[in-house]
């Protein structure tokens, strides 16, 4: 379905000639080639699942957000423009993203669920929420969350 997706945007960018969104959505396809290419030789032979597809873009948007910092620091404001309206488009694909609340929320129930009791099961329930939630949430925060309810 987002494969799908991501056509159907690439050729409303070109009959718009939304530059930024072309080659964003080009560096989505480009990135989603290779990973199914990597999972061929793992032996998925259809490619890659939305979950990873998800998985993809959300580490695509981390990158941006480093880059962003790196460009303001260095004073290059035009590329943090730049990467930011990358963003803008990458973030189209993405689910809604979990509140403060939600995210809390669900950080709770899975550590219910998995019956995480202590820091050690720190893994197990960073790993439940990535399955259940993938490109939902900031997993930086709840990487938090997680901890402190675990410590």
């Amino acid at each position: 379905m987002m494969r799908a997706a991501f056509n159907d945007a690439l050729k409303e960018a070109l009959k718009e000639k939304d530059q930024c969104a072309v080659s964003t959505i080009r560096l989505i396809l480009a990135a989603l080639k290779d990973r199914d290419i990597a999972a061929r030789g793992n032996g998925k032979t259809e490619g890659i699942g939305e979950d990873e597809i998800l998985g993809m873009l959300q580490t695509m948007l981390k990158q941006r957000n480093e880059s962003i910092r790196m460009y303001e620091q260095g004073g290059r404001l035009e590329l943090a423009e730049q990467e930011k309206a990358e963003m803008d488009v990458i973030r189209r694909f993405m689910p809604q993203q979990l509140d403060e609340a939600e995210m809390n929320a669900a950080v709770e129930s899975v550590v219910k669920e998995i019956g995480a009791k202590e820091l050690k099961d720190m893994g197990r329930t960073m790993a439940a929420l990535k399955e259940q939630y993938a490109g939902r949430m900031d997993f930086s925060k709840a990487s938090g969350l997680v901890r402190q309810m675990l410590a």
